[in-house]
């Protein structure tokens, strides 16, 4: 399944719908499009990444800790590529069915959602495919 981008109008009129929270941001789910749906990571968007993530195909989300687009894989390799874009019914979270290429997490492992809450404490369920360093050593 390949993505569609919409024409620039239909997009203005679809960021428009949008609720941004106070800062400016949407917090979107990064989903597996194939089998197995795992929810591969969480991320924060502004109106000028969710524009150029439904425009271009390929995913941009907002760091709030550098204030700046993060277009993920620019420095690591491990790009998203959009399959689908799903607003939620407030319009104030979106979900992004994703084509992941390696791993989502900068820890290394397929998906950030790596640790299960158990009685004894929180436990691991996910080894690292990677090691961090392996991961941004080629760039940055």
């Amino acid at each position: 399944m390949s993505y569609i981008p919409p024409d620039r109008q239909t997009l203005d009129a679809i960021l428009d719908t949008v609720n941004f929270n106070k800062d400016g941001l949407i917090t979107a789910m990064a989903q597996n499009a194939e089998a197995p749906h795992v929810i591969l990571m969480l991320a924060w968007m502004n109106r000028e990444a969710l524009g150029e993530t439904l425009r271009t195909g390929r995913v941009c989300y907002y760091s709030r800790s550098r204030g700046k687009l993060w277009r993920k894989g620019e420095s690591s390799g491990q790009t998203q590529n959009l399959v689908s874009a799903r607003l939620d019914c407030d319009q104030d979270a979106i979900l992004l069915l994703v084509e992941q290429k390696g791993v989502a997490c900068h820890t290394g492992r397929r998906s950030c959602f790596y640790q299960e809450v158990t009685s004894q404490g929180l436990r691991s369920i996910m080894a690292p495919e990677i090691l961090p360093e392996q991961l941004y050593s080629s760039t940055d």
